[in-house]
C-alpha cells in the first residue's frame, strides 16, 4: 500500500459520521481497493457547487450576503455550516481558544472532505473548493499534520488555488505553516516527526514559493536530521547522517542569510571533525 493511501485511510478513519452514509470506492493502486465513508454530495453538479462555493466564499468574507435560499441539500448545508464556523472564529480572541473551537468542528466536515477527495481520484477531475483549504489549514493549526499534508497534495494535484484571504500558494502556505510547527517544537526542546517534512520537501519541490519559506523548511529538517543523529551517536556511526543535516542547513542558509542556522552549521562541521576516523600513520621503511 503507497504512503499516499495509507495517510488517506488514517485520516478517514478519524472520522465519526453522526448519520448513515453511502460507500464509495477508492481507485484500485497498490493495495487493491479500498473504502472510504461519503455522503451524497459527491452527485452535485459542477454547476451547483460553483454556485455554492461563490455563495459561502462571498458570505465569510461578509455574512449579510448570504442568501438563505441556498441552504438546501448537503452541498449547501456544509457550506452554511462553514460560514457559520467561521463567523464563530472570528468572534474568537485567544488563538489557543480558536484552536480548542476547530478541533471540536474538524469532524463534521471530514466526511464530506473525504468523499470529494475519493470523488475526484475517481473522477480524475474536480472544482475550485472553499471548504477543503480551509479544513486543510485548520489541521494543521490543530496539529494534525498528516491529513493536512493529504489535503495539500490533493490540491496541488488538481491545481487548486487557496481562498484569497490567506494570501499564499496551497504549496508556500503548507510548506510555512508545517515548517514553523517543526521549529517552534525544536525551540521547545521537542521533537518533530522528520517524515512530515520530508513529504512537504517532495511534494513541494517544483513549486515557486519565496526564498524565505523553503528555507524554513530546510532548517527544520536540517535541525530534526541532527536531533535524530544525536540520539542514535552512542549506538552507530552518525556521520552520515550529520552529512545530510549540514546540507539541509547549508542549503537554507544559501536560500536565507538570515535563517539562523550558522551556529549550528559550525555546530555540525566539528561534531563531524571529531567523527572522523583517525589517519593511519605510514608504515616507517624497511631498515629504517
Amino acid at each position: 500500500m503507497s504512503p499516499a493511501r495509507q495517510h488517506r485511510d488514517r485520516f478517514a478513519a478519524s472520522a465519526k459520521p453522526d448519520h448513515t452514509s453511502t460507500v464509495v470506492a477508492a481507485p484500485e493502486g497498490e493495495g487493491g481497493q479500498d473504502t472510504l465513508l461519503a455522503s451524497p454530495i459527491v452527485s452535485a453538479s459542477p454547476a451547483r457547487l460553483h454556485t455554492l462555493q461563490h455563495a459561502a466564499r462571498a458570505a465569510i468574507e461578509d455574512p449579510t450576503t448570504l442568501d438563505p435560499s441556498l441552504g438546501e441539500g448537503p452541498d449547501a448545508q456544509i457550506m452554511l455550516r462553514l460560514v457559520h464556523d467561521m463567523r464563530r472564529l472570528k468572534g474568537i480572541q485567544s488563538i489557543e481558544k480558536k484552536i480548542e473551537a476547530k478541533r471540536e468542528m474538524l469532524p463534521a466536515y471530514r466526511e464530506w472532505v473525504m468523499a470529494r477527495v475519493a470523488a475526484a481520484a475517481e473522477a480524475g477531475k474536480t472544482v475550485a473548493d472553499e471548504v477543503i483549504p480551509t479544513i486543510m489549514v485548520w489541521l494543521i493549526d490543530v496539529g494534525e499534520y498528516r491529513g493536512a499534508i493529504e489535503l495539500a497534495e490533493y490540491m496541488l494535484r488538481h491545481d487548486l488555488p487557496m481562498p484569497a484571504r490567506y494570501q499564499r500558494t496551497t504549496a508556500a502556505l503548507v510548506t510555512e505553516e508545517i515548517a514553523t510547527a517543526a521549529l517552534k517544537a525544536q525551540s521547545a526542546g521537542t521533537r518533530f516527526e522528520l517524515g512530515f517534512l520530508a513529504d512537504i520537501e517532495i511534494l513541494t519541490s517544483d513549486a515557486d514559493m519565496h526564498d524565505q519559506i523553503r528555507a524554513k523548511l530546510y532548517k527544520a529538517i536540517g535541525q530534526e536530521t541532527a536531533l535524530a543523529a544525536e540520539a542514535l551517536l552512542s549506538v552507530d556511526d552518525q556521520r552520515p547522517a550529520f552529512g545530510k543535516a549540514l546540507d539541509a542547513l547549508r542549503r537554507a542558509h544559501q536560500l536565507d542569510e538570515r535563517a539562523g542556522v550558522k551556529g549550528n552549521i559550525k555546530k555540525l562541521e566539528k561534531l563531524l571533525d571529531a567523527a572522523a576516523p583517525p589517519t593511519a600513520e605510514p608504515a616507517p621503511a624497511k631498515g629504517a
